[in-house]
């Protein structure tokens, strides 16, 4: 088993990792992550590319590291544009198995306004996505 953990630039979502790090443990999957720096395009954005690809960086190490001190290693991947069609295409050259996305960090009304890329993955994959939400802390 192959998996693509989409690790979001937006927001740290270590319970996403740790769901994937569970996945691992229980079928040997091997891990490649990927994070999409959410940049259309440049001319039109509030900051230069290199801000979204730092932070796109930042989130595909954080998962890396997270995986690596639970003893899995990952490959990891930067992509520049729209998160959902660059994590679909990811993930089919990958040839993976399943797609691990935490749920959206964006409040109901921008959802519905940008899209969720959870929503889209799950609607366009053409292959199995799981999507995790945050603990209820209690």
């Amino acid at each position: 088993m192959h998996i693509v953990l989409a690790a979001n630039p937006e927001a740290e979502q270590p319970w996403v990792i740790d769901a994937v790090i569970d996945l691992v443990r229980q079928t040997g999957a091997t891990v490649a992550v990927v994070a999409v720096d959410e940049l259309e395009t440049e001319h039109l954005a509030p900051m230069p590319r290199s801000v979204y690809a730092e932070r796109a960086e930042r989130a595909a190490e954080a998962a890396a590291v997270r995986l690596a001190a639970a003893g899995i290693e990952a490959t990891r991947t930067v992509l520049p544009g729209r998160p959902a069609e660059q994590i679909i295409r990811f993930a089919g050259d990958q040839k993976a198995d399943l797609i691990v996305a935490g749920s959206s960090v964006r409040p109901a009304v921008a959802q519905r306004l940008l899209g969720s890329v959870p929503l889209t993955l799950i609607e366009k994959a053409g292959r199995p996505v799981l999507v995790v939400t945050r603990p209820v802390d209690g």
